[in-house]
């Protein structure tokens, strides 16, 4: 069942997209992340996350693993047809100023989000990157359809500061949105042939020290939670490659549509 609108949201300009209708991630899919045992590859530790610099693809794109120097990572790859890395940028620093853009997202398991920097989202002398880095999405959203939201916090970082080499991010003709731990998100974004493709890492059970990326001592990761996320991730993400290429051109410059 889909997230349920206020009589204020389904008169919203973007309820159209609400009424698509969103693609559950096939059942032998599902299955077989659920049950598929994942050969823990070398270059799957977080100090190794500049590899995903390297050309071609490494040994960890897909699937739940568990890091020989602490914690687990879900990795996830999507193909978006017609997008571009500027497109996720203007998504990650637009969605977060209406929950119905995060709704439309992913009307099944998302309820909630709003960001606690306002003014600097809707900042146009600023560029999309610089709208939503050091800002915080405060969200509500669940892991499965039907499933028990939860409350959850995402302060969005430089990618310098999750050790992303400066000089590889600076010649990088991609973008990278990422949040620090205790799980570190990663939307690394390199243009394609047909569009532009994104790669996900969530490294679960990780902190930020004066070192770097550390794994947290005993920290509480659950198996099931961890294939439930790429279950999520996929959903979510087929999703938005549908929708993202339209939303851009039509709200690119138009960061107050919805708003009061």
């Amino acid at each position: 069942m889909a997230v349920p609108l206020t009589e204020e949201q389904k008169n919203h300009p973007l309820y159209k997209y609400y009424e698509l209708p969103i693609e559950e991630v096939p059942e032998d899919k599902v299955k077989e992340i659920m049950e598929l045992t994942f050969a823990t590859p070398t270059e799957v530790n977080i100090k190794d996350i500049n590899r995903m610099f390297d050309d071609g693809y490494l040994d960890c794109e897909y699937g739940l693993f568990t890091c020989p120097d602490g914690g687990v990572v879900m990795s996830n790859i999507m193909k978006f047809p017609g997008a571009t890395p500027e497109m996720f940028d203007w998504w990650f620093a637009w969605h977060g100023l209406d929950s119905m853009r995060y709704i439309i997202w992913n009307k099944d398991d998302h309820y909630y989000c709003q960001t606690r920097n306002v003014e600097q989202a809707l900042d146009d002398s600023l560029s999309y990157r610089e709208r939503y880095w050091n800002t915080t999405h405060d969200i509500r959203e669940a892991l499965e359809k039907g499933g028990e939201p939860r409350q959850l916090s995402l302060t969005f970082v430089k990618p310098e500061d999750i050790g992303f080499d400066p000089e590889k991010v600076k010649d990088f003709n991609g973008t990278i949105i990422c949040t620090p731990g205790p799980a570190v998100m990663i939307h690394f974004v390199r243009p394609t042939d047909y569009g532009c493709e994104l790669r996900t890492r969530f490294y679960m059970g990780f902190m930020k020290t004066e070192n770097g990326m550390a794994p947290i001592p005993d920290f509480p990761i659950i198996d099931f939670h961890g294939r439930t996320l790429l279950v999520h991730n996929i959903k979510e993400f087929t999703h938005l490659a549908k929708i993202l290429p339209e939303l851009f051109a039509q709200y690119k410059d138009d960061f107050s549509v919805g708003l009061k």
